[in-house]
Order: structure tokens, then sequence, then C-alpha cells
């Protein structure tokens, strides 16, 4: 790659989206320098703005808001001490197998924007101790991230890694000469992390789940390769237990290797639960960029709106308050309330859950606000 990582332009962003599979995309993603966040102007000074002015602070409200995250949340710090215990742990010399990694939880809980979050500090402290070549010349990727497909079999996967490192036999030879040539590729570049993302998308009981699963038990413990899985419900698949059929008892043998994580939802039936809440929104206050937001706006004025209509999803959350953003700034707002975000369309699953968190604020079953700290 050519070019430092602070001249990378917001348009490059936004088309890197689509190229975390890849090992340009990833570079990008892993070295980009953190944002910029702008100015918090009052409406006097944005109303001083010429034209051309104010159509660029509101471009970069528009992207930043788009991006305000990912916040370390608890359930993020969390997950990241387990993965670096497990990780590290994983430096064994070569005649022992390493221990996989499940994260496994329900969707809009944060679980890829987490292990990503962690594989892009991976990737930076890999390359800070040993830099971008390896000691024959190679490039160094020590993070490689494969995600699946519903139609994903053996011969797919390993085509799926040799992408990533754009390895030029991608479109020819059988499963298994995919196979030796993606870990050529592991071997070369020095690769100590794969992280495996929408693992539920494989059919874990049928014969290409347990080719797959083969496959990943070789990989474990002929390299030295931590295997992280990202899904949804991977206990239901198959891929902690053990059964009596072939197929169950190969899958059962990658859960005896592989520790399940999870990532929890916010909750406030406790206070610990509710002080948590609270310091999220008051997380996110600070990198809100309206003109009039205050102290308080969302931690004090919306906190029950807002679990409400999130169900203590942080996923739902970000996509409530981004939206909003958007509006408030394209409206004029400058604000977030509970007139404008009602206005604003969330994702199906909190909706529909939302009337009866609804019910319980009304009828003060349930409260997010924290108990004040005695004087």
């Amino acid at each position: 790659m050519s070019g430092d990582a602070d001249e990378i332009t917001d348009a490059e962003r936004r088309l890197d989206n689509l190229t975390l599979a890849r090992k340009e995309g990833w570079q990008r993603f892993a070295t980009a320098p953190t944002r910029t966040q702008p100015e918090v102007m009052t409406r006097q000074q944005i109303t001083a703005l010429g034209e051309a002015a104010r159509a660029e602070y509101d471009r970069a409200r528009r992207i930043w808001h788009a991006n305000l995250g990912p916040l370390k949340t608890p359930q993020l710090a969390e997950l990241h001490e387990d993965l670096w215990d497990i990780v590290d742990s994983n430096c064994q010399d070569g005649d022992k197998a390493k221990g996989a990694v499940g994260i496994d939880a329900l969707p809009g809980l944060g679980k890829t924007t987490s292990v990503l979050a962690f594989a892009r500090e991976f990737h930076c402290r890999e390359i800070g101790d040993f830099g971008t070549r390896t000691a024959a010349g190679h490039e160094r990727w020590p993070v490689c991230r494969v995600g699946l497909t519903g139609n994903t079999g053996m011969k797919e996967f390993n085509r799926a890694m040799l992408k990533f490192y754009a390895h030029p036999g991608t479109e020819r030879g059988t499963a298994a000469q995919l196979a030796d040539r993606a870990l050529d590729c592991v071997l070369s570049c020095e690769t100590t992390l794969l992280v495996v993302d929408d693992l539920h998308f494989l059919r874990m009981r049928a014969q290409s789940g347990v080719e797959i699963s083969n496959h990943f038990k070789y990989i474990a413990n002929e390299f030295p390769v931590t295997l992280i899985f990202i899904g949804v419900g991977l206990a239901a698949r198959g891929l902690f237990s053990e059964g009596s059929s072939y197929a169950e008892a190969v899958l059962g043998q990658s859960g005896r290797r592989t520790t399940p994580l999870g990532m929890r939802p916010f909750v406030v039936d406790t206070e610990v639960g509710r002080r948590e809440w609270r310091q999220i929104l008051l997380a996110l206050e600070q990198r809100l960029v309206l003109a009039d937001k205050h102290p308080g706006m969302l931690a004090d004025h919306l906190s029950d709106y807002l679990f409400t209509r999130s169900t203590g999803h942080i996923g739902s959350l970000m996509t409530l308050i981004n939206r909003g953003c958007q509006r408030a700034v394209r409206t004029g707002a400058e604000r977030l309330d509970v007139e404008l975000l009602n206005r604003v369309r969330g994702d199906a699953a909190a909706e529909k859950a939302r009337q009866e968190l609804q019910a319980a604020v009304a009828a003060r079953r349930i409260t997010t606000t924290p108990m004040r700290e005695a004087v």
C-alpha cells in the first residue's frame, strides 16, 4: 500500500466498509487514525457560516454521527479481557493445540464490532512488536478475517481465506489444494489470529459443517492461529456440545477446544446496571455535535425513553442516536428529544419489544435512573 494512514479520506473509509475481507481493506481499518470530532458550534456560529462552509460542516457532522462507535462499554471491556487471556495463552510451542473462542450472542449486542476492535488492537500490537515484514521478507498479516455465507462449504471457506491475502490461485483447484495455499499464506504472513464471522450461516450438522469443523481443528493443531468464531445460536447449532452421532462427535471435539464467550445487553434491574446505562449515555452525549445539546440531554431527559426504544441493545441504541442526529442536523432541530426521536424509525426487533418495556416504565415497575449518591 502506498500513502500514509493520515492521508486516508472519508470517501476511502466508506469504500473500505466492503473490503474487511481483503488485506488492503483490513490495513485501512487497522491503521486509520482516530477521527477528529467536529467543533460544536452555537446556532449563531452556524448561521454565520457561508453556504460552502455550512455544507462542509454539516457533511462532517453526518459522517461523524454515522461513526460514533465503538464505545468502550463494560461488555466490550469484559470481552476484550477474556480475549487477551486466551490469545496470549496460545503462544505455545507447535506441538500443542491452541484453544479457540466462540462468541455467541443475540443480534444487536455488538459482537462483531467488539471483536473487530480487539483484532485491530492485536494487529497494531503485533506490527509494533515485529514490523510489517517477516524475517523471510513476506508481508506480515497478524489477522485474517473470513465471513461465512449461507452457502459456505470447505472449498468456499478456503477460497475466502485466499482472497483475503489476494492470492492468485483462488479460482482453480480442489478443496485440498485451496487449503494448502491458504495455510501457506497463514505461515508466510505469520498470521496468528483467524476471525470467522457469521458462523451461524454454516449448517453445522450437515456434511459441509463436519468438513469445515475438521479443517478448523487442522488449523488449530498445525498452525499458530487462534480461531475466533462469531455467530448467533452457536451452542444450539452444536459448536460446544457432544453427541452420539459421528457428526455430533466431531463437532463436540471442537467444543472441547472452544471457549464460549457472550455479550450481554444492558439491564436496569440492578443499581450496577442502571449506572452502566447512565455512563454509556453520558459518553454518547460527549460525542454528539449538535448546537443545542446540553448536559443530561440523553442521561437525564431521555434515559427511560432510549432504553425502551433500544431494549438495552447497544446496536439498536447506536442506530437510533445516529438517525436522530442526522434528522436533527438536517431539520435544524439541533437537539434530541422525544418529539424528534418518535419520528425516527428503529430496527424491527427493538420496536417489537418496545411496548412491554414502555408499559413497565409507565407503571414505574422499572426505572433506568440510579439512586442518587448520599451527600
